[in-house]
This record gives structure tokens, C-alpha cells and sequence, in this order.
């Protein structure tokens, strides 16, 4: 099986309860989708085995992780953080390691199911290892499909690994599309929450600041997907991403402003019907939707309560308040390597946002100059591999670092 949204399994599998354990590994355990798969893997003992859980930098968070789920390895990125972990782990029978190299070598140990959660560009290589080696990835990271797109999906034909989307909103198209067959779509429908800035004027988002931006209505998320939600690029890579996972092109690809976040993503068939996926804003649903796939398990998440809600309202994304949405797209119809760059550009542009030397603006200016300079200098041919895609994705970062704004709106 390639990928679990086009196949399904031939026979189903015996419930877990009656199977032995899952064998389950973390790549980015102590961010927030790491933290909610370890409330669900902690709630349900005896249902799985840890392997791995890899972390970055929170060497606390990493080492209580690896105790409470009594992981197999705990494996720190950064290596100043080695020591550290090795004394909180000392009598346990968790084994200690740090390191790109025991990050990529934890991630290709045997397991049967694991999350890709770690965030940016740094989660490729890592998630690649677990492709390599087989099994279900769920995958967090959307960077690999935006990233490495073709590249990634071939990794994953020749492995013959299974994909789950744990994004919401992919996750809610996943279940959505079991309605009906592939060659029905009419089009594919994500949702934004249109994130904290959403009723701001453009010069009340000139004058934003990372307090601000990182004040998201409904969802509670690591710092530079909030920036994404903030600016609407998250959006526009998750278009890319659903573009790879479902074999739909752009133009049957939309975005749809929720500020509810209830609804996470809608599928319109071509005999009228829309088939959606609805949940509460809580990530722990779509993680147990994949955790237990094929089967179902619970997820600890609050039921919906639809006459709570009361009101669903929907409406179009504003392109001209949020460029980064239109910025997105065009480097989905380019095609080849400029969502590679586009992804690159704005990782480096928001952590200069976060950081205080550019203004909220000047985010997706930033990304759609950096993407122009890599067309003029002849970088946007498709990487037919993950490494040249990572290849670019360094270029692109160098560049987008020659035109960031020098704080007052002008490249620098």
C-alpha cells in the first residue's frame, strides 16, 4: 500500500485490543502534536510500545516523555543537550543519544506506526528514514510533501509505506473521500480559521507584532505554524500538501475562511453532494483517527456539541490582506522547485518576524521576492530527489536572507 488515502487494506486486521502491542515511534515528541500523541499513547497501556521519541531542544520535556512511555531511546537533536539527558535517564532502561546521525538512525528503527511531527524542513530527513524502512507514517510534518512533493511520494511508492494525513484539515478530506471514488471529486474544499488578524485592516496588521500574531482564536499550536495561521500561508502550503497526498491539481483545490474551525474540510462530488469533516478544535482527533487506523480508538478530545456551537459561518479568503495565500498558490501552479523555495523563504522570514527585525507584512514580500530571485537565477527545476530538494531548500534559505526588509520595508 502506498498511501491509505487511494488503497485500503485487504483483509481488516484482528481489533488491537486482541493484537499485540503497536510498536510506535515520535519524531518531535515534545511539540504540540507530539504532546498530544503521548496523552493518547499514555491513556491506553498495553495498546502500544514505544520505540523512539525524538525531540529538539527541551531536554526536561524529552526525558519525562521517555520515562512515562518507557521508550526504548530517547534521542535529543541539538548534542549540547546529550549530558543532560543521559543523567535524567540514568537507571532507567531508556538509552540516551543525540545528534542528526542518532535522530536519522532512531527514525529507521523497526516500527509499526510512527508520527512525523517534526516541524520544518529539519523533519524531512528524519521522516524519510521511517519511509524508508516501512510501515504507517502519520504524518505532521507537511513540509516533506511540500518540500520534496514527488520526490517524497516516490520514497514512499518504493518503500511501500502507508501515509496518514494528520493535519485537520487533510485528515477530514482522508475520511471524506471514503464517500465516494477518486475519479468523482469536483473539488476539494480546506478550511482557515482566518487566524487573529482576520477582521484587521492592513495597516492594523503594519503595525502587528509577534504578541499579536501569536494570539490564535481557536487553535493552541507551536510558534511558527501560528505565524503561518497569522498570515494565511499555512493555508497555502496545506493546498500544496493535499495537492501530493491526493493526486488533485490546483484547480480543483480551494480555501474557505471557518472561524469556527469545526468544519476542517469539505469534498464536493460531481452529482452536488459535499461530504465534510467535522470535529472540535483539537488535535487529538485526527491523531487517534490515525493512531488506531484502521480501526477507531478514542481520542480524549471533547464531544461535538453542534447546539453549542450555534452558529457555522463561512466566507472567501481576502487576497489582498493576505497575500501569502496568493503567494502559495502561484508557486503551486509554477510547479518544480518554487514550492521548495516558497517553504524555505518562509521559514527564515518568520523567524525573523519572531525575532523582531521585520514587520508582519513584510513576511510574504519577503517569500514571493526570494521565489522571483530563485526563478531569475535558473533554481526552480523540479529536484528529482529528497536530497536535491533539501539542496534547494539551503540555496533558498541563503537567498531569502539576502531580501529580507532591514525593518522599514525596503530589502536590505
Amino acid at each position: 500500500m502506498v498511501i491509505a488515502t487511494e488503497a485500503k487494506p485487504r483483509s481488516r486486521p484482528r481489533r488491537q485490543a486482541e493484537a499485540a502491542p503497536r510498536v510506535v515511534s515520535l519524531l518531535g515528541a515534545t511539540g504540540s502534536v507530539g504532546r498530544s500523541t503521548v496523552d493518547l499513547l499514555a491513556a491506553a497501556p498495553g495498546r502500544y510500545r514505544v520505540e523512539a521519541v525524538i525531540g529538539g531542544h527541551d531536554v526536561a520535556t524529552l526525558a519525562a516523555t521517555a520515562l512515562a512511555l518507557d521508550a526504548a531511546i530517547a534521542v535529543i537533536a541539538d548534542d549540547a543537550g546529550y549530558a543532560e539527558l543521559r543523567s535524567a535517564l540514568a537507571g532507567s532502561a531508556t538509552e540516551a543519544a543525540a545528534g542528526s546521525a542518532a535522530v536519522a538512525e532512531a527514525a529507521s528503527r523497526p516500527a509499526d506506526w510512527t508520527m512525523a511531527g517534526i516541524t520544518g524542513a529539519a523533519g524531512v530527513a528524519p521522516t524519510l528514514a521511517a519511509v524508508r524502512r516501512g510501515g504507517i507514517i502519520a504524518i505532521a510534518n507537511k513540509e516533506c510533501l511540500v518540500c520534496a512533493g514527488a520526490a517524497f511520494m516516490a520514497e514512499v511508492a518504493a518503500a511501500g509505506a502507508t501515509v496518514l494525513p494528520v493535519d485537520s484539515e487533510h485528515n477530514a478530506i482522508f475520511q471524506a473521500l471514503t464517500a465516494g471514488a477518486r475519479g468523482d471529486v469536483e473539488r476539494i474544499i480546506l478550511t482557515a480559521s482566518g487566524g487573529p488578524f482576520r477582521q484587521w485592516s492592513r495597516a492594523q496588521m503594519e503595525a502587528a507584532r509577534p504578541a499579536d500574531a501569536l494570539k490564535h482564536p481557536t487553535w493552541k499550536m507551536g510558534p511558527k505554524i501560528t505565524i503561518d495561521s497569522a498570515t494565511l500561508m499555512n493555508k497555502g502550503l496545506e493546498l500544496i500538501e493535499a495537492h501530493h497526498l491526493f493526486g488533485v491539481g490546483p484547480d480543483r483545490l480551494d480555501v474557505l475562511v471557518h472561524p469556527q474551525s469545526i468544519v476542517h474540510g469539505l469534498v464536493r462530488w460531481r452529482d452536488g453532494s459535499v461530504v465534510a469533516g467535522l470535529a472540535t478544535a483539537d488535535m487529538r482527533v485526527p491523531i487517534a483517527h490515525c493512531l488506531g487506523w484502521p480501526e477507531r480508538v478514542a481520542a480524549r478530545a471533547e464531544a461535538l456539541d453542534l447546539a453549542k456551537v450555534g452558529t457555522l459561518t463561512f466566507e472567501a479568503p481576502d487576497p489582498e490582506r493576505f497575500p501569502a495565500l496568493r503567494v502559495a498558490l502561484a508557486a503551486l501552479a509554477a510547479g518544480g522547485g518554487a514550492p521548495t523555495v516558497l517553504n524555505a523563504a518562509n521559514e527564515v522570514a518568520v523567524a525573523a518576524f519572531l525575532a523582531g527585525r521585520i514587520g508582519f507584512l513584510d513576511i510574504a514580500a519577503a517569500v514571493e521576492a526570494t521565489v522571483e530571485a530563485a526563478d531569475r537565477a535558473g533554481l526552480l527545476a523540479t529536484p528529482e530527489s529528497v536530497d536535491q530538494a533539501l539542496e534547494l531548500d539551503r540555496a533558498g534559505r541563503a537567498l531569502a536572507a539576502r531580501h529580507l526588509p532591514n525593518g522599514h520595508g525596503r530589502a536590505s
